[in-house]
């Protein structure tokens, strides 16, 4: 029903782009600018828009970055969100299959072979994560958004995140946004079978708006048994009760088909990467999720210094996931925010208060049955598990200079964790079943303190630093109520200093980190492929550097600009603008290892453990770094190279014995867009064709032959245009 429904949907979507190719005049852009009259369209208050998130972040003593979708969605397939977040430092994000995304940040979730840990995903606010904290991928349509928001590490206190390389909230435009037109299309085609047609529309009408937007794809994939298809919709509706008060109602909806090839050993990847999991082809492994999702989001402003933001949601979600076991899920979660922020002087210094309180609830109907070859068999567990999450927070910024604010925070977090076991109810009335009973229950509370200082050393340079504690619960992967070895919270201290801005040609965002860890929570990769035993490592060291630039490299090449004199004369007889050649880099170092008593075997289980203090904790490169050389002129033509480079091969067990490989990856795209009707672009990717390890799973000690390697994608083209009424 609900494929039906979102492939009705993303149709009406399309339908209006169609209809007003002929009639309607091109909208003209407007700045966004906070202006009311004719002619303008007064910004949302519950979603401000670009520059108001960039002010806003620039307020955190800490690494964060805002990401406008434009440069990507107009300019490339946006095939996962490594698209999105590819010339963000700090963020390793690699594709796996379909939609799924291999992320971490600061060096979160690095042993996860399946769904996301470590960082909360948002989208309008509003959790993607289920409430136990997995996340996945396949919920999130890079084309659909304005913008990407990223609080790495602790600075995600808005939110009342814990997780350990914090929070991505991806934001819907409004119909109040500049970037909104009565209709706009696009379509993207590419090697291996990619198909993407995406469509929206929004507008103003009194004091009421909407935005809707919507796409459907289909790829067959690199690999064998890689091929997928999803159709999802986003739309919200804002009206304006006031002057300072409007609510917002937001759907989204999609509905997501995908097969998994698997990991392979590491010659085979390297050898035959386009070869798939035998295992996953004979039990027919797949991802299969339909989800609908309703949010209110309303803004109170009080005063010139006083606001209020409340709200509420509602996420239905099934999944139907063949991999060892066939798993039948049916989330429900559901919750609800409130923050206040008031800017005030006392005593004759500027001082701004943030505080706030987070509730996310869910239950989860969790049934496991035999996978027989890709149907459902016997039931092998059932269980009803419930989540409760609630979070306060409170942060205050005091200027005691002018350009020196003083920032102060703290954070509670209550979450519990409960199992029913059905499974072990019915078994009871067979007294030949000797299965045990995995009901059970835990609950975890904890504080966490943040400190920071925040230099405006002029209008367009920041300086920034913090010190901050984070606590992560365990989700229900990670805990077994039959066991006495229940998995603990993670808990890390993280100290980060930094520096952001910007000039007319050049920009940075520099920020080193240190997280001093305890009890990290490690997915050791299981038996069964699809599964892993979850594990507490004693102390653990995550530090790096990320560093992101961009420069024009070179000015005036072939068109030479504005003569000073002629301008000041009234005589515009040269270009208003130059081209430029703009290069844009984003580097990370990433130092991570053991710093506490942990050991793994030898060899067997049978053979002592040794100490492997000071090894490197598997799972990411200590050098990335990924950059682009952009000619970019005047009239919207641009075109140039740009490398995805891993110098370093790194290990995938603790035990530092197996690694992946070296790479580099060469690109390049040429295309149109002077920020007018029509876009259009030509990628290529990968071009040498390297055959290379793109993602893997980790365990404690791997052998030669471990399944743990997920190849990279081949030689790829893509092209795509779009066009707004």
């Amino acid at each position: 029903m609900l494929r039906t429904l979102l492939l009705a949907g993303v149709a009406s979507v399309c339908a209006p782009a169609f209809a007003h190719a002929q009639s309607a005049e091109p909208e003209i852009p407007l700045p966004e600018l906070n202006v009311e009259g004719a002619g303008a369209r007064a910004l949302s208050l519950t979603s401000p828009g670009l520059d108001a998130t960039r002010r806003e972040l620039e307020r955190t003593p800490g690494a964060v970055e805002v990401i406008d979708a434009e440069t990507y969605k107009r300019t490339s397939p946006a095939l996962t969100v490594k698209d999105a977040l590819d010339y963000t430092p700090g963020v390793f994000a690699q594709p796996k299959w379909g939609d799924d995304t291999r992320l971490s940040i600061r060096g979160s979730g690095l042993s996860r072979n399946f769904h996301l840990r470590g960082v909360q995903l948002y989208l309008d606010g509003v959790p993607i994560n289920t409430a136990d904290g997995y996340g996945d991928f396949q919920e999130i349509d890079p084309s659909a958004y304005r913008l990407v928001e990223v609080y790495k590490g602790a600075n995600a206190l808005r939110f009342g995140a814990n997780a350990l390389g914090g929070a991505i909230n991806f934001v819907t435009a409004t119909g109040r946004d500049p970037i909104a037109s009565v209709a706009q299309g696009g379509i993207d085609v590419g090697s291996f079978g990619h198909v993407r047609t995406q469509a929206s529309s929004g507008g103003v009408h009194g004091n009421a708006d909407y935005f809707i937007t919507g796409s459907w794809q289909r790829a067959d994939g690199f690999r064998d048994h890689s091929d997928g298809d999803a159709a999802r919709v986003s739309a919200n509706i804002g009206y304006r009760l006031s002057e300072d008060v409007e609510t917002r109602f937001y759907l989204n909806a999609n509905t997501v088909d995908q097969n998994i090839p698997g990991a392979v050993t590491r010659e085979q990847a390297l050898k035959n990467p386009k070869r798939a999991n035998s295992g996953n082809v004979a039990q027919d492994y797949e991802r299969n999720i339909d989800t609908l999702r309703f949010a209110n989001k309303t803004t109170f402003r009080l005063s010139d210094a006083t606001s209020v933001e409340a709200g509420a949601f509602v996420v239905s979600r099934h999944l139907e996931h063949p991999i060892y076991q066939w798993l039948d899920y049916k989330y429900f979660d559901y919750g609800g925010f409130a923050r206040v922020t008031d800017e005030r002087e006392i005593a004759g210094h500027a001082n701004r208060l943030v505080a706030g309180l987070n509730l996310h609830n869910g239950e989860n109907d969790a049934r496991n049955y035999v996978n027989v070859g890709g149907s459902k068999g016997g039931k092998r567990s059932d269980a009803e598990q419930t989540s409760r999450n609630v979070s306060a927070y409170a942060e205050n910024t005091f200027f005691a200079a002018p350009t020196v604010g003083l920032v102060t925070g703290i954070q509670f977090l209550y979450a519990k964790r409960s199992q029913k076991d059905r499974f072990f109810d019915d078994a009871l009335y067979n007294p030949s079943d000797t299965r045990a009973d995995d009901s059970g229950s835990k609950s975890f509370s904890e504080f966490s303190p943040k400190i920071g200082l925040l230099w405006n050393i002029d209008p367009t340079w920041q300086a920034f630093a913090n010190v901050s504690r984070s606590v992560e619960a365990p989700s229900y992967g990670e805990n077994s109520f039959a066991s006495a070895a229940l998995a603990k919270p993670q808990k890390a201290w993280t100290y980060e200093i930094g520096t952001r801005g910007a000039r007319e040609d050049f920009t940075w965002d520099v920020a080193l980190y240190r997280m001093e860890i305890k009890d990290e929570l490690q997915c050791q990769d299981g038996t069964n492929l699809g599964s892993c035993t979850v594990v507490n490592l004693d102390k653990t060291v995550h530090q790096g550097v990320e560093l992101g630039f961009g420069a024009a490299v070179w000015k005036g090449l072939f068109v030479k600009g504005v003569d000073a004199s002629l301008v000041a004369k009234g005589d515009a007889g040269a270009p208003a603008e130059v081209d430029k050649l703009w290069l844009n880099v984003a580097y990370t170092f990433n130092d991570f290892y053991f710093d506490g008593d942990q050991k793994v075997s030898a060899g067997g289980p049978s053979t002592p453990k040794t100490s492997i203090k000071g090894n490197d904790l598997p799972g990411a490169p200590r050098h990335y770094v990924r950059a682009e050389l952009l000619y970019k002129h005047p009239s919207g033509v641009y075109a140039g190279p740009n490398v995805e480079w891993v110098p370093e091969a790194y290990y995938v067990d603790n035990a530092n014995t197996q690694k992946t490989k070296a790479y580099a990856l060469l690109g390049a795209k040429v295309g149109y867009d002077a920020g007018g009707a029509l876009s259009a672009y030509v990628e290529g990717r990968n071009l040498t064709n390297e055959k290379y390890i793109s993602s893997a799973s980790i365990t404690e000690r791997a052998a030669l032959n471990s399944p743990l390697y997920e190849p990279g994608t081949g030689r790829a083209v893509y092209a795509g245009v779009k066009y707004r009424w």
